[in-house]
Formats: C-alpha cells, structure tokens, sequence
C-alpha cells in the first residue's frame, strides 16, 4: 500500500535510498570485533573496532606535543581508557589525516600513512592465505589475524608482542623458537609510548629455576621476583596472600613462560611495568561503575630509591614523589619537557664544559656536594692522601668526581649514577667533589665581591714585605747559582719516583751560549754519567732490552728497588745537542697517565741519555699479535687499552701544553705497564701544530704502512685526523688481533676491507678474536667496531676528532653516525716520500724513539 501511494518516482528514491546503506553497510566498518580484507580503520575519522564483550578497544590515539599518533588497545570501559598494548610505539604517525591500518596484498596487516612509501608497522607475515585473513580483537585483549574461514586458526596475535602491559591470558617468558622473547618495556614516559630503560623478563638459572628480573637499559639488573616456588615468588610476599588472579608455569621444548587468569571477572587486574622502573599489578572493580581510578595492589621495588639510575647522568635521586630527581650545582636537566612528566633518563648536562688540562685556559675546580649516597663504578687508591687523591682527578681528564674517607681515595671517571641524598633514617652520605668549570666557580662566587676587596688590602699591606724579600732572594740566588754549576747533576740511584711533581726545573750547565741568548732550562732532572751506570750495572749485557736506530735501552735499577729503562743515543746517530734538548723538552711537557713518562736525561761529554719509567709489560703488538699471548687480553683489558689510547691522543690533541700530532701510531708504540694500563710512546715523530693550525704538509713522509692516512702517504698532508686515522685502525686491530698489513682472508687485501665487509653484510660479530670467548655485551663490541671504521674513512671531514671518539666510548647509548666505505691501503712497514724528495730507512727524525722496549 506504501509504494501504491509513492508513485514512480518515490520508488525510485526509495530504492536508491536502500541501495545506499547497502553500500555504505559494504565499506564502512561495522560495530563487531572483525575488520576484514577491503575494510580499514582511519585515524581521522577516530575509527575503532571493539571486542565481543566491550571490554576492550582497538584504534588511534595520540600523546604528546606536538600530538603523535599510535595505533594501540585500550581497556574501553574504565576513566582514562589505560592503553595497553601499541602497535607502532617505535614509529610514531604524524598526519592522521591519510593514515589508516588496512590489509595489504599479501594478507598482512599494515599501518600506512599516505607520505610514507614504507608501513609504518605491519604483521609482516609470510606465506599467508592473502584471500581468506581477518582481524579480530578477542575478549582477552588479545589482536590476532586468523583464517575466516576457521577461526581457531591463529597466524599472528598481539600477546607475543606485548609492549609494558601483561594482560590476563597473556604469556610473559622465553621462546626458544628464535622469535623475540616475551618481555616487558616501559613507555619512556606518561606521553611518549617508545621504549623506556626499564623492562620485566623471565630468567631461568642453569638449576631450572624461573625468576623474573627488572633491567635498566636491558642489561644492568635491579630487581629480582625471587625463584618460583610453584605457587608464588619467593620475594614477592603479596602473590601468598592473592584472591584476585591465578598463576600458572608453563615449559616444553618451543618455549617457557608464566600465564595467569582472574578468579573473578568483576575485577580487571593488570601487570605494568612503569615509566619509573616499577613492576606494578594495578586493579580495577567494575561494581564500582567508571568513577574508580586504578589502584595499586603492589609494587616492586618497593622505593623509587632502589630504581637503578633513575635519574640519569649526573642526576640526583631527592625522595620527592612529585619531583623525584634534581640536578647538582653546575648542570641542568636535559629536557625540561621530559623532566616535568618525570622522564630523567637523559639525566643532567653540564652547563659550562670543562677545561681539563687546557694550560691556556682557566683551571676546572671542585664544588663539594655534601651528604650524597655514592655513585657507582668508582676506582679506588688506598693509602693515598686528600690533596693527592685531589690530584690525581685533576691530572686524569676523565675523572669527573673524588671523594676520600677511611678506605682511601674513590675517583670516578665519566657520568655518575645512582646518586642519592638519603632521607631520614636512611642511608648515611658521603661528601663528594664534582670537577666543575672555571666559569661555574665565578658564577657561584658571585654576590661576595665584598671580599676581594679585603684581599686587595691585604695584598698592598704585604707587597712591601715581599719586595724586599724578593731582593734577598735575587741576591742569595746569585751566590747559590755559582755554587751550582759546580755540582750540575744529580743522582739517579737516589731518584725519588714516588714525588708527586714530574717537571723538576734544574739549573743546567748544558751550554753557556744557551744561557747568553736568554733561552728556558730544560725542565728535566739532570743525573749523573756515574749514577746512570751504577743504576744499570755498567750497561750490562744482562740488563739490556733492546735496540733501535736510535741506539740500545737498558733496565736499570734505584737504590729503592724501582725500575727505569735506560735509552742511550747512539754516537753513530748523526744527532746533535739541539735536537736532543728539543725532544726531551717536548716530552717533559707531556704529562698524562697515558703518555710514557720521562723521569731525566744525563749529558756528559758525548754521552746523551733519557730515563724512563720502566714498562714491564712490553708493548702491545708484544701480546695482541701472539697466538699464545694474546688469550691474557680479554675483552675488558682491551676496552681498557682502547679507552686509554684514546685518552692519551686526546690530550696531545686538545688538552696539553702543545698541540702535538703523533703521526706514528702503532701496536709496538703502545707500552703496557704493570696493570695494563696502555702508554703512548715514541715521538720522534711527533710534530707541533698551532692551536688554529687546521693541517701541515711535510715532505719528508715517514711511518709505517698500514697505520698511516691516505692524505699523508699520498700527499705529505698531515692533521690530527691523520692519528684518528691509525687509531682505527689500532682499535680495529685490538678487536680482531689481527694485523692490518699482511692480511688475507676472504679475498680481502687488508683488515679495513674485511671489517668494511663485514660490518656491511651485518656480520660484524665475526671480527671478533676467537681468543676474546663470548663478551658480556655484544653490543658495545659491535659500537666500538663502528667507531673504529668511523676514524678510518677516506676523507678527514668525515672522521670524528679524539673527543668525538671519546664521547661516543663514554656515552654507549648515544646514536652513531653512518660510516662511509674506508680507506683501503695496502702496503708494507716502510719508508715512503713525495716525488721531490728521495727515500729514508729510519723511522725515526732524531734516534730517540721509544718503540723498541723488548728484545
């Protein structure tokens, strides 16, 4: 009677109407749990699919400023919509206009954004049924992709990739299938879903024993469950007393893990591992309607307190809940952004940079920093005293910090962590000194320029009084210099190597010429010829380590027991006093712990001697290059030479008197003393370069093939990227044992290509010595193999200066820069020259090198 009355027209408005739904019912997502091939879910248009039951919702949300977007689940019902698992949290959308999940060609599920030729995340799923996949999101909260035609046929499903959530039915263990482990990771903070430093995964021990763990960064353990006793965890007391879900352990020959289900399913009870390195179990009651926010049934570690590095770098755990972190005087936080949602994982950053051993610059200081519980990972020197534990630090770039109590002198050398200042009744504090910078000592003495006038007094008081003493002085020092040139040396067998001073500046007759053209004293003691031979037997056979073009080296021995090698220069040298004197001056100048070190010299006659401390341990090539040998460097020494070689260049570099270029860095160049720590020696071809001196061009090219830059061998260029160069090489080296020259393997012609190779097929692990055994982190081997083909690229822009490098060892989880394909020189250990000049056979300019330590 309805379409009687319509008439023609109405009809066919009325069906056109029909149809329209019909297509719309076709194309546009339905209220079930399903989304099927040809369908998809668009962030715009904040589409969503939910589960069977209503519990749980999948869709598009967005955190932070400015917004990014997440495709994630939710528990649908509850205030606040607690996400519980993201699908994209390491590759955030930043345009939902065009961004939608739908299905791609092959049956998987793909996260697109228009701009983007790449998913933004995908099931990425071989060998589906493309024609016959569907997703749906189960009552469990659990996204799975099945076959439609079966759907107890699962392909895929979100619990085996949980993000920081362990939801009911979920399982939280080891897959020993090779797929990525079942674990836990917290957001990096309340509005940023990517991974944060803390995580929660399932250990079992060699007994069979299952205990979870929580981690920081994914390898420095903090927290243990305790073992499973088959009904709760030894260290979680509150699992004994639980009415509200039920574990289970589950373990065949795929994979091993813990599930657990609710007794009653009024109450949503979850696991979450928080922001703040917590692993909590939040409830939730529904007979409670929507007004009641999560609770916390219990938490681990029970304090903040007991979080591992919870505060970053230099950060200072307070014990304040809604500011739990505060920066020491002398820093500021590294993002005010992050620290106000309390992410301090990227701790504090120094506001002024340090000036270390700059001589042309303002001194560091120490600001004490009371009541601090200590960092860890600290070096300890027993029996030392307050000013030279003090010292010590000051002289070390490295060291960041001191403190001396009772068990002697603790330094600590890069960032801090784990400060604390204890609350009350808790742990006692310790004073602590910061190294700070010359410009934070005049901001923090600022407001008190009162007392400097004070001090003007005083000093105007007492200028008179120091006038005429200055005048006595000249005087008596006039009368003491004649008595002097008398008595020009001094005795090396009663040499004192334990006095805290290394320059000694002594009145030396070497010319008197030198004197009438006003020039410095050599800043070096001056020993006796008779001293030098009691020391070391007569030059005995017995005592003799070595020889060189520059002449042979003796071991010699003090009154005290202490150990000095003896370099003599060879009277068939060639090398005159000038030379001599230049060499010893430069090297007095140097002082760093991974510098060798010049005790004195003795000239007499023509007799010119240096004294150095005496290396028992050889040199490195003495070890790295022995099959037998080379087992004593384990992967921590190596780390250990590594890091000290690279300290020591950077001080020639950057942070001493001169700024030297080495220009001959080699294994044999490396001395090793009695606890391995590495030294740099021989520089007999070091070269001093102005501060502003960007490179220099010699003519003359000198050094070893294999270790030397392709800009030097070639055209006489060289800079401090040409050491960066054979330092790559060196530390390439060291990781391998292997030689750079004279290599062969796999078609490779030398070591750089065949690391090249390697690192560039993704199988930089093969590197490694075999004598090594398995490192405790393949990951910061497989940074310092970058880092080392970082140094060795072809053009100096492109590699890194020492501090670069030094900044990249010390800060391991910083992102490290694309290396380009290196240079491939081969060769072999020999002189090379530019066409204009004609070739040379000794390595060194003046025949003083200290290479040669052993026979």
């Amino acid at each position: 009677m309805l379409v009687r009355d319509m008439g023609m027209d109405g009809i066919r408005s009325f069906l056109l109407f029909v149809l329209l739904l019909l297509l719309r019912a076709c194309f546009t997502i339905s209220a079930d749990d399903t989304l099927s091939k040809g369908q998809s879910l668009s962030a715009m248009k904040t589409d969503s699919i939910s589960s069977n039951g209503g519990q749980f919702e999948l869709g598009f949300f967005e955190r932070g400023t400015p917004p990014k977007f997440y495709l994630g689940i939710w528990v649908k019902r509850l205030v606040g919509q607690r996400t519980v698992w993201v699908a994209n949290r390491e590759n955030h959308l930043s345009d939902p206009y065009t961004s939608r999940l739908e299905f791609s060609e092959d049956g998987n599920l793909v996260l697109l954004e228009a701009s983007s030729k790449k998913p933004f995340w995908s099931t990425s799923l071989p060998n589906l049924p493309s024609n016959s996949t569907e997703a749906a999101l189960l009552d469990n909260g659990n996204l799975v992709l099945r076959d439609r035609s079966d759907p107890s046929t699962l392909f895929w499903e979100s619990f085996d990739y949980p993000t920081d959530t362990w939801l009911p039915g979920g399982a939280l263990g080891i897959d020993k299938t090779g797929k990525v482990p079942k674990q836990l990771i917290s957001w990096k903070n309340s509005e940023d879903p990517s991974p944060g430093l803390f995580s929660l995964s399932l250990r079992i021990d060699p007994n069979g024993s299952s205990e979870y763990i929580l981690e920081w960064n994914r390898s420095q353990v903090y927290w243990s469950s305790g073992v499973w006793d088959g009904k709760a965890f030894s260290l979680v007391p509150e699992m004994s007393l639980n009415y509200i879900y039920n574990f289970s352990f589950v373990s065949n020959e795929n994979e091993t893990y813990f599930t657990y289900s609710l007794y009653n399913a009024s109450i949503m009870s979850i696991f979450l591992v928080s922001s703040t390195g917590q692993i909590q179990q939040l409830a939730w009651v529904s007979s409670v309607q929507s007004v009641q926010p999560w609770s916390v049934f219990w938490a681990r570690p029970n304090s903040l307190s007991d979080v591992y590095a919870l505060c970053g770098q230099f950060g200072i755990y307070q014990g304040n809940t809604s500011q739990p972190c505060d920066c020491p005087k002398g820093f500021e936080p590294f993002s005010d952004n992050q620290t106000r949602l309390n992410d301090w994982s990227g701790g504090c950053l120094r506001r002024q940079p340090l000036q270390c051993e700059n001589r042309n610059a303002k001194n560091d200081w120490f600001q004490k920093i009371p009541n601090i519980t200590l960092p860890i990972s600290w070096k300890a020197y027993s029996a030392m005293s307050v000013r030279r534990c003090k010292l010590v630090c000051m002289n070390n770039c490295s060291c960041t910090a001191y403190t001396h109590n009772s068990s002697g002198c603790l330094i600590w050398e890069g960032a801090l962590l784990n400060m604390q200042r204890p609350s009350d009744g808790g742990k006692v504090g310790q004073d602590i000194y910061f190294r700070l910078a010359a410009d934070e000592h005049q901001i923090s003495t600022k407001g008190t320029k009162w007392k400097v006038w004070v001090i003007v007094a005083v000093l105007v008081a007492s200028t008179g009084l120091i006038l005429c003493l200055s005048v006595c002085f000249s005087i008596k020092r006039k009368f003491k210099h004649k008595g002097e040139m008398a008595t020009s040396s001094n005795d090396l067998m009663l040499f004192d190597l334990s006095t805290e001073t290394h320059a000694i500046n002594v009145g030396t007759n070497i010319q008197d010429n030198d004197k009438k053209r006003g020039k410095k004293d050599v800043e070096l003691p001056l020993f006796s010829y008779e001293s030098v031979l009691a020391a070391t037997d007569n030059f005995s056979t017995a005592n003799k380590l070595g020889e060189g073009g520059f002449g042979p080296v003796y071991k010699g021995k003090l009154l005290k027991g202490k150990e000095i090698a003896v370099k003599m220069l060879s009277k068939r040298s060639g090398q005159g006093l000038e030379e001599f004197r230049n060499e010893t001056t430069l090297i007095a100048k140097l002082q760093h712990r991974n510098l060798v070190k010049l005790l004195g010299c003795c000239i007499e006659g023509d007799e010119k001697i240096l004294i150095y401390e005496y290396m028992p341990n050889k040199s490195l090539d003495f070890y790295l290059f022995d099959l037998a040998k080379k087992k004593m460097l384990d992967w921590g020494t190596r780390i250990h030479i590594i890091e000290g070689i690279a300290q020591g260049l950077l001080y020639l570099h950057r942070y001493s008197r001169l700024r030297i270029i080495h220009r001959d860095m080699k294994p044999s160049n490396i001395l090793l003393d009695s606890e391995m720590n590495p030294r740099i020696s021989d520089f007999g071809m070091a070269r001093i370069v102005g501060d502003n001196e960007i490179q220099a061009n010699t003519n003359r090219i000198v050094g070893t093939f294999g270790y030397m830059s392709p800009e030097y061998a070639m055209e006489g260029l060289y800079s401090i990227k040409s050491d960066v160069f054979s330092f790559g090489v060196l530390l390439l080296e060291i990781v391998s044992g292997k030689k750079n020259t004279g290599f062969y393997n796999h078609g490779s012609l030398n070591l750089l290509r065949y690391a090249w190779e390697l690192w560039r097929d993704g199988q930089s692990l093969e590197l490694m010595d075999s004598s090594i055994g398995y490192p405790s982190s393949t990951s910061i081997l497989v940074r310092y193999i970058n880092i080392g083909l970082l140094c060795v690229q072809e053009s100096p822009d492109d590699r890194p200066t020492m501090l670069d490098v030094v900044s990249m060892m010390s800060n391991e989880y910083a992102p490290l820069p694309t290396s380009k394909q290196p240079a491939f020189t081969a060769g072999r250990k020999l002189m090379h020259t530019n066409p204009t000049v004609n070739s040379v056979e000794n390595c060194s300019i003046n025949s003083v090198t200290v290479s040669v330590m052993e026979a």
